[in-house]
């Protein structure tokens, strides 16, 4: 079975990080509404990235991880620009 940690586009810009074991069902919840919280009030929500795990302890290890990073090593990560997520990450380290 895999588990996935996925990144949204919330409706007022802002991304929403969270992980899953079903993915297609998190996100039809996330975009109804029906979870509440924090993509409740900011609808309609995209999916902008995801990725698969092997076990649910990595897929929330990324989500952790994803969390703490800044918006613009998100949309990098997004982007799938590695070389902008290294140069962001030894500018941070300076």
């Amino acid at each position: 079975m895999a588990f996935f940690t996925y990144l949204l586009r919330c409706n007022d810009n802002s991304y929403y990080v969270g992980h899953t074991e079903d993915l297609e069902y998190r996100l039809a919840q996330h975009r109804s509404g029906a979870l509440g919280g924090y993509t409740a009030g900011r609808l309609p929500v995209s999916l902008e990235w995801s990725q698969d795990f092997p076990t649910r302890d990595e897929a929330f290890d990324a989500e952790r991880q994803i969390k703490g990073r800044s918006r613009a090593k998100k949309q990098a990560l997004i982007a799938g620009d590695w070389q902008r997520i290294s140069t962001l990450a030894r500018n941070r380290q300076r």
